[in-house]
């Protein structure tokens, strides 16, 4: 079966497909770290900061999201103006995987913390022309259906990743680990080069307008509550990274371990994905995001609770079912509602929130569990109830052929 066969059984084009491979392998060269990181720092001298481990650990990784997530309209906007959105993947691309080979030369917590950054810096090139190139590439009827595609690749390799990852570090240390995350992130480049075509910005003959980073069309109701759906979706799921060493002392694990439990996110939505995204096609967007922020909100709260292996395994998957109601419709939503000449700007709007989630996820997961261990989880399975009633009072339904609520109409 070649790639367009594979891209037909999908239900989605060729390009679609490529730039999917492409985004799974660096997703597995990332989320490596995920894993070594709260070890590495658990071993690293940090004198200068005397702080508990896990509040360093959520300051580390989330360092990463919140500049990554800063940076995003404006690496929006300048994709958008540009229209060069291929090598704005490749480069941001390969400043990721330099500076994650760069670890095995951090020796002090401040050297992480600069690697970190730079990462941030590196994703937010990548990922607004990521989605412009992917709402380019697909069409309303069967939008929810293409991010589902594009949103399981990324979570094979994040669900890849996190297993690698514990097993080389088990078996061979922390820079095999570093080697390997690069050397997936690199992959991604040489994919992105042979397989992805810029998709012109057809634009019509007005002047080339200022330009802009925020504007009316980034405020809209259905953008905004899109951003906010997938930040409370990513907060909820992030934090367990920061605490693994405190469910490898209460579950009794080791890094590998932990990590095939880790990765039960990444498998559920691995498993829902694609389904979910297809019916979101049928029934619409709207009912799919409230539903799964519901749905987190008991998985996130259980957490606290499990008391082995197995109950964190599955309660991570719930997580990941969770999570593919509401990412892939979410992105179906902004795509929906994006104009051709600012598709980089809206959606990087979306993209914005899962970033800043998956950074103030761990901040406070390490700032919370001084107090005591079930305390995070209790608070943002609190916020993504408060979440599905904003989406509720918020976000219009987009899917066509599908009508909104009287409260939604104008």
């Amino acid at each position: 079966m070649n790639g367009q066969q594979i891209g037909q059984y999908l239900g989605v084009n060729r390009g679609v497909l490529a730039l999917s491979i492409a985004r799974l392998a660096d997703a597995m060269g990332n989320s490596i770290l995920f894993i070594v990181i709260p070890l590495y720092v658990a071993k690293l001298p940090h004198p200068t900061f005397n702080l508990p481990v896990p509040v360093l650990v959520g300051i580390l990784i989330s360092i990463y999201g919140l500049i990554n997530s800063a940076l995003q309209p404006f690496t929006g906007a300048l994709s958008d103006r540009l229209g060069k959105r291929k090598g704005m993947i490749q480069i941001g691309l390969g400043v990721v995987g330099l500076a994650t080979l760069c670890y095995i030369f951090a020796n002090r917590y401040i050297d992480l913390l600069a690697l970190r950054t730079a990462q941030g810096i590196g994703l937010s090139l990548t990922v607004p022309a990521s989605m412009a190139l992917m709402s380019a590439l697909s069409r309303r009827e069967t939008r929810g259906s293409t991010m589902g595609v594009y949103s399981t690749f990324r979570m094979v390799g994040f669900a890849a990743g996190p297993v690698v990852g514990g097993f080389l570090q088990v078996h061979f240390g922390f820079n095999a680990a570093f080697y390997a995350g690069a050397a997936f992130v690199f992959l991604a480049v040489i994919l992105v080069q042979l397989w992805i075509q810029d998709v012109p910005i057809v634009n019509s003959s007005k002047p080339p307008s200022k330009f802009k980073i925020i504007d009316r069309a980034l405020l809209s109701p259905g953008i905004l509550s899109a951003g906010i759906a997938t930040f409370l979706a990513a907060i909820a799921f992030s934090m367990v990274t920061t605490l693994e060493n405190e469910f490898n002392a209460r579950l009794n694990m080791n890094a590998f371990e932990f990590g095939i439990a880790f990765s039960g996110l990444m498998i559920g939505r691995l498993f829902f994905q694609v389904p979910l995204g297809k019916l979101s096609d049928k029934i619409g967007r709207r009912p799919l995001v409230i539903t799964g922020l519901i749905l987190m909100a008991p998985a996130t709260i259980l957490l606290g609770e499990a008391a082995s292996i197995t109950q964190l395994g599955l309660l991570r998957i719930a997580q990941g079912l969770a999570s593919a109601a509401v990412v892939a419709p979410a992105l179906a939503v902004v795509a929906d509602l994006s104009s051709a000449e600012s598709a980089g700007r809206q959606m990087s709007i979306v993209t914005m929130g899962f970033g800043l989630g998956i950074a103030i996820g761990p901040l406070i997961a390490g700032v919370l569990v001084v107090a005591f261990f079930e305390l995070p989880f209790l608070v943002s399975g609190g916020l993504s109830l408060v979440g599905a009633w904003i989406i509720y009072r918020m976000m219009p339904e987009t899917a066509k052929g599908k009508s909104n609520p009287k409260h939604l109409r104008q």
